[in-house]
């Protein structure tokens, strides 16, 4: 049977792989996940409540291609609220995940053959987004400026096929977050920012900027899977310059439709009423990322780059191997312990591996100390 060079062509996701083969070992093993970024907790009663509600009156049905009026509204509402920046309703797609963001994103901005720019490390799955395309990916290297993408080196790296600029702030997988010097700089470029910006509301130390308080020209990608806790209701949004929404919404009729009914009417809660949830959240991944990091600073691990958001460190092992794929496999079959090579997220970072603090402290203090003993021997 015919398999299309594309589907072939594309690359897995290194977590995952990890992630399932955790669940074929033994139980007795007590297996530890600090693989996945995901949220440990469960999704606030608020939110449940809401799309139990909006089931039971029946709004199971079709909605508008860019979302509810009110959901619309709401993610207006949480702009000028948290950012002071006004955002039209007409503006926003609201779509399964913002990874379908992403790639209507992608494919608004980009035919076969043109450049988008990202950096090195990045998000796993970007790169795929743009193969799907045929689009070429131009890499802009961060570790020696502490993982911050440098706008000089952006400007450099710009040439006539370039359609879009790809930032990550907070980032996945360093948890490092964009100044708003850079962001500003990065907005002068001339070129269309994609700004994906899921891990905000997870922020630690400093402050954090949407790329839409510095252009109306960047399409701004962010959901509730990470601050809201809610990974399995793929809820995304994406908000699109006026002179690109038509675009994007007809990609959505003909891709998607329209995202799941019940969950949007359960984003609106989110928005208007699990506020409180939602720092409480926060609090406790703060307490865990100071747990993490003093626990692998007792084990020697070596973190180039201290995060300030999302839930993510990185260590680099390149003093054991440079084979993090083969090493992350390893640890979890030595140790029962759920890592991440650093290979899945570019060249960069193929010494590395990464830690997520989405789990108790109890399992990160003793997940370090499972991982650091078994270093500690090779």
């Amino acid at each position: 049977m015919h398999i299309s060079r594309k589907a072939e062509d594309i690359k897995p996701f290194l977590v995952m792989d990890i992630l399932e083969a955790a669940h074929d070992l033994p139980n007795e093993m007590g297996v530890i996940h600090l693989e996945v970024g995901e949220p440990d907790f469960d999704t606030p009663l608020c939110v449940r409540t809401a799309a139990i509600k909006a089931m039971e009156e029946g709004k199971t049905h079709y909605t508008h291609s860019l979302a509810i009026p009110e959901l619309r509204e709401a993610i207006c509402a949480h702009y000028k609220r948290t950012y002071g920046v006004d955002v039209d309703p007409s503006q926003v797609l609201v779509t399964t995940g913002s990874s379908a963001a992403l790639l209507i994103a992608f494919a608004v901005l980009l035919d076969a053959g043109d450049s988008i720019i990202m950096t090195d490390p990045r998000y796993a799955c970007y790169p795929n987004f743009a193969r799907v395309l045929d689009a070429v990916i131009d890499y802009v290297p961060t570790r020696n400026d502490g993982f911050r993408l440098d706008p000089d080196r952006v400007r450099a790296a710009i040439h006539h096929n370039t359609r879009a600029i790809l930032i990550n702030s907070p980032s996945n997988p360093t948890g490092v977050c964009l100044d708003r010097d850079r962001m500003a700089a990065l907005a002068e470029s001339g070129i269309t920012i994609i700004s994906d910006e899921i891990y905000h509301g997870l922020v630690y130390e400093g402050e954090q900027h949407t790329m839409r308080e510095f252009t109306d020209d960047a399409i701004i990608i962010n959901g509730f899977s990470k601050a809201w806790a809610m990974t399995g209701w793929r809820l995304g949004w994406a908000i699109f310059p006026k002179r690109l929404i038509r675009a994007a919404q007809k990609l959505q009729q003909n891709l998607v439709i329209c995202a799941p009914s019940f969950a949007q009417w359960a984003g609106v809660a989110a928005l208007e009423k699990a506020g409180p949830d939602c720092e409480a959240m926060k609090e406790v991944f703060a307490k865990r990322r100071i747990v993490m990091l003093s626990e692998m600073e007792k084990y020697g691990f070596r973190v180039e780059s201290r995060p300030t958001g999302a839930f993510y460190v990185m260590a680099n092992i390149d003093h054991i191997t440079d084979d993090s794929y083969r090493l992350a496999f390893d640890i979890l079959k030595n140790t029962g312990v759920g890592v991440t090579p650093g290979i899945d997220f570019g060249h960069e970072v193929k010494s590395f591996i990464r830690f997520s603090y989405a789990n108790s402290e109890a399992n990160i203090i003793e997940g370090i100390r499972r991982v650091g003993l078994y270093l500690k021997g090779l």
